[in-house]
């Protein structure tokens, strides 16, 4: 089994040990002081991983160590794939990015959108425009979560079982059937906001392919480009090298939590949120979109639709538009969204340091990613523990930072 490991010395490369060397010592400390169960981080730069470290357990009942093929739970690191997956069948023609959702999901037809009100009270009118394919990508369509409790539809979402994102016991048909009954936030193309969108894109994917998600990506994506060990479950040996989801108990250790199910093939095969897979499946995914849809002689998207998918498809960022910091980003100021990943659009506005251009997501169980054009570098941090929000990626982006020459890392090396 093949599996991530150093390709070069950071100095071929251009980076700088001495800050890759305190970015190690700052994280291993974090273990230390019980702040993360354990993790692992990789740094590459021009295609070569130049920079691996793991640090701390990935079982702790069983003290078993982070390794190289520990399994993670991607969460909503499963977007930017099931993104790709929509952007083949855009290239293949069958799914155009301003195609009515409703031509292929009639239960989008008509939708209604919150006028006023709450509870009980809600007024609705009907949607101006439709909810486009682009919309969901974009996470403009006007869906939502419960689990905000900010807006009066989140209410509704709450009532109908959607939490998170989905109805307990659903399937992806049935849980898209759930969301197409329930008011948007906003007029479809108008706001951002983050939503169970890509779950309907999966639908949209089985509904064009004719086939089941997981079946569509184990053939169009992940075996194309040897993602080995990914999927929306992990059974038999790679059930043994699953990370243990954790999350701070009151007395400052880890207790162990369930998460989603995934041991065996789930009833919900999210798009929201729903793969496992190890560091080096991931790392290869993140070449794939460096490379601009190429990996190993293999092509799965041209190289504009890479570029498309990752330019910002807003008008303005996602600071502007109110929203609340996501899966352990400290802030959104300075950062756009694009098909499926968020977008550097304003370097100097951001809370971290970063290029323009740089894009990338991360997941509620203490993943993240990004692929910087401009210095020709993939990054990801895997670890696993809730909420996320206990997290900033900000100190692992000065140091990588740092790194490539650049002012700062966090204060506190």
């Amino acid at each position: 089994m093949d599996q991530l490991q150093q390709e070069v010395d950071p100095v071929e490369v251009g980076l700088d040990p001495v800050a890759l060397d305190r970015l190690d010592r700052f994280y291993a400390r974090r273990v230390d002081d019980g702040l993360l169960p354990g993790y692992l981080i990789s740094v590459a730069r021009h295609g070569r991983v130049a920079h691996l470290t793991s640090y701390g357990l990935r079982d702790q009942g069983a003290g078993i160590p982070v390794t190289a093929d520990t399994v993670w739970r991607l969460y909503s690191m499963t977007k930017p794939v099931a993104s790709v997956a929509a952007l083949m069948l855009h290239e293949e023609g069958l799914l155009d990015l301003d195609d009515p959702v409703s031509r292929h999901l009639p239960a989008f037809a008509d939708p209604q959108v919150y006028e006023s009100g709450a509870g009980d009270d809600i007024r609705t009118r009907p949607a101006e425009s439709p909810v486009l394919v682009r919309h969901l990508l974009t996470h403009t369509a006007g869906l939502t979560i419960g689990a905000y409790r900010t807006h009066p539809v989140d209410s509704l979402y709450l009532a109908a079982g959607v939490e998170i994102q989905a109805p307990k016991d659903a399937d992806l048909a049935e849980a898209c059937a759930v969301y197409a009954g329930l008011p948007l936030q906003f007029e479809p193309g108008t706001e951002w906001n983050y939503s169970v969108a890509t779950n309907v894109v999966g639908r949209l994917i089985e509904v064009v392919t004719g086939r089941p998600l997981d079946a569509f990506l184990a053939e169009r994506v992940f075996a194309p480009l040897g993602m080995t060990d990914t999927g929306f479950w992990a059974s038999g040996e790679r059930a043994d090298r699953l990370a243990v989801l954790y999350q701070q108990d009151q007395d400052g250790g880890f207790a162990p939590i369930p998460g989603p199910p995934v041991r065996e093939r789930p009833r919900l095969l999210s798009c929201t949120g729903g793969l496992v897979g190890t560091a080096r499946d991931y790392h290869r995914f993140m070449e794939f979109l460096r490379r601009r849809g190429e990996l190993d002689g293999v092509r799965l998207l041209s190289p504009e639709t890479v570029d498309t998918m990752t330019a910002n498809h807003l008008p303005t960022d996602l600071h502007a538009f109110g929203s609340k910091p996501i899966h352990g980003q400290p802030g959104n100021a300075g950062l756009g969204f694009g098909l499926g990943v968020s977008v550097v659009v304003d370097a100097g506005r951001t809370e971290s340091p970063e290029s323009e251009g740089s894009y990338g997501w991360s997941g509620a169980g203490g993943t993240t990613f990004w692929v910087d054009p401009r210095n020709d570098l993939t990054v990801q941090l895997m670890t696993q523990l809730r909420p996320a929000g206990m997290l900033s990626f900000h100190e692992l982006k000065g140091f990588v930072s740092e790194a490539l020459g650049g002012r700062g890392g966090p204060a506190s090396h």
